[in-house]
């Protein structure tokens, strides 16, 4: 089923991120071949050459490998998919907080929120 992109950002930027998100939850394993070029393409919904940059990006950045002949594979870098976790959440948090303050909330009206809706999590 095809993604849907926000047309404000690059969809090769989108598309890494969910598939960062996918490495992270361990739908793809460190040392794991990633889909093909084409495969993923037609997964997303995008063109092939959306996706080789995506992927170049990805290597760029130290979390997939491209094992000539073989395909792209997860990094076994342990130390690089913490760095890559620890970044995606404090760009969620970032984005999470500046939005909250653009529509007026307090930094205290932003923590008590979250507790409580941990607390409600919690005990569902």
């Amino acid at each position: 089923m095809p993604a849907s992109f926000d047309a404000s950002k690059p969809i090769y930027r989108q598309l890494a991120t969910q598939i960062y998100w996918r490495i992270l939850r361990e739908e793809w394993k460190p040392g794991e071949k990633l889909p093909s070029v084409r495969d993923t393409a037609v997964q997303f919904g995008v063109n092939p050459n959306t996706v080789s940059r995506t992927y170049n990006e990805m290597e760029r950045d130290g979390v997939v490998e491209t094992k000539r002949g073989q395909g792209t594979f997860v990094t076994e870098n342990k130390e690089v998919l913490l760095e890559l976790r620890e970044n995606l959440k404090q760009e969620q948090i970032s984005q999470f907080t500046k939005e909250m303050k653009e529509m007026g909330f307090s930094t205290e009206d932003i923590l008590s929120g979250v507790e409580r809706y941990l607390k409600e999590e919690e005990n569902d």
